[in-house]
């Protein structure tokens, strides 16, 4: 866009000082037609927008690349590539121009599968007010198999600072500890929680923002005095910091995939570089500053943290009178004394606990596999006692 003092030169110079249109084009890095169209106008402004994009370089792979967005349109969001990736991409294809006309070209594509744009209100979050909740789900390797990790993202809304924790699956005793990891990282615990419909922690959905939250879910909320917000269905603009988010860790932090021994380091890692990315990022709003300056005053705002919730999702089951309990497609054993009893199992995140008559009977660590069966040998020892002919063959007593 021409503005009024550069019309202004061209005109001058050209009607005053008789210079040529060549030259008060290469004087001004302009082309002769927008000078010769500035000189024909008398308005306040001149804005000369370009009809056709010229790109001599992308032609040649304009094809490929529009093929390539063919075949992206129709993946799911996760697994479509961005326009740096399609840029890379076309490099070894031997494109030699520069990343911005891939950039335009991918945008004007969207424009056209997307013609009309939706208008959003912009959000604001006062210090200590509220966090954001959603999953993810990112392919890693872990002990050299590739697999896909669910991954909590819990995003305080005002420091814009992070956590993720990744678990095998998105149950409900999964959102209970990642939300005791979240607030420790965190130093503290915001007054409100916005979530989208979880089923691990809603029951029904009624009209508008009404719910019916899960009993265990209400309860985790009541130990951290958390109000739970829930966004409208469909409206994941409600929560867009955390939405946004997803697309940009996937980038930052899963490409390329990572590679772990096991879960317990990919959480470590993950921490790690989430508490590096608040050094080195600047804040959206206030650019200024990292965000990890405004994280260190919005502590200040987050009530202390309590004790961590006992954060377990419970089933109840009869002891069998091999002194097993299922639960999730496996069986863990117990004590022999509880044979026939009923016992509730309690899961968590890392670890089963059984409980008959307000005693632990037993506890494991947690299995995710199917058909397994888990076994203490200590479990059999009164047993045992009276059957010492099971000590050869007894399945618990093996390796």
């Amino acid at each position: 866009m021409l503005c009024v003092e550069t019309i202004g030169k061209i005109r001058r110079r050209r009607l005053v000082q008789g210079e040529s249109i060549s030259a008060i084009a290469r004087d001004l890095g302009l082309s002769r037609n927008t000078v010769k169209r500035a000189l024909r106008f008398e308005g306040e402004a001149y804005e000369y927008r370009r009809v056709h994009q010229p790109m001599p370089k992308l032609g040649p792979f304009r094809a490929t690349l529009e093929s390539w967005l063919e075949v992206e349109a129709t993946l799911p969001a996760r697994e479509q590539r961005t326009a740096q990736r399609l840029y890379e991409a076309l490099c070894v294809e031997g494109y030699t121009g520069a990343v911005d006309a891939v950039q335009r070209h991918v945008r004007a594509f969207e424009r056209r599968r997307h013609p009309s744009t939706t208008a959003f209100i912009p959000q604001s979050f006062a210090s200590g007010e509220a966090y954001q909740f959603d999953w993810s789900h990112e392919h890693v390797e872990l002990g050299g198999i590739e697999q896909v990790v669910k991954v909590a993202h819990v995003r305080l809304c005002h420091s814009r600072v992070f956590f993720l924790a990744a678990y095998p699956r998105e149950s409900q005793e999964m959102v209970f500890d990642s939300h005791a990891r979240a607030f420790e990282f965190f130093g503290g615990v915001p007054r409100r929680g916005i979530y989208d419909n979880l089923k691990p922690a809603v029951d029904a959905i009624f009209v508008g923002r009404q719910r019916r939250y899960n009993r265990r879910f209400l309860v985790m909320c009541n130990h951290y005095l958390i109000e739970p917000t829930a966004c409208t269905p469909a409206s994941g603009w409600e929560k867009g910091q955390v939405e946004n988010q997803v697309g940009n860790v996937r980038e930052w932090l899963f490409t390329p995939k990572v590679r772990c021994a096991d879960l317990a380091e990919l959480n470590a890692h993950l921490a790690a570089r989430c508490l590096q990315l608040a050094r080195e990022r600047a804040h959206p709003e206030q650019t200024q500053r990292k965000v990890i300056e405004l994280w260190e005053e919005e502590r200040a705002d987050l009530r202390a943290m309590p004790i961590p919730f006992d954060g377990y999702a419970e089933k109840s089951g009869l002891v069998s009178t091999t002194c097993l309990v299922g639960f999730d497609r496996n069986r863990y054993s117990v004590e022999s004394r509880f044979v026939r009893q009923v016992a509730t199992v309690r899961a968590y995140a890392e670890r089963i606990v059984i409980v008959c008559g307000g005693e632990i009977a037993g506890e494991h660590p947690r299995c995710f596999e199917r058909g397994q069966t888990l076994y203490n040998p200590w479990h059999y020892v009164a047993a045992l006692a009276r059957k010492p002919g099971a000590l050869r063959n007894g399945a618990p007593f093996k390796d």
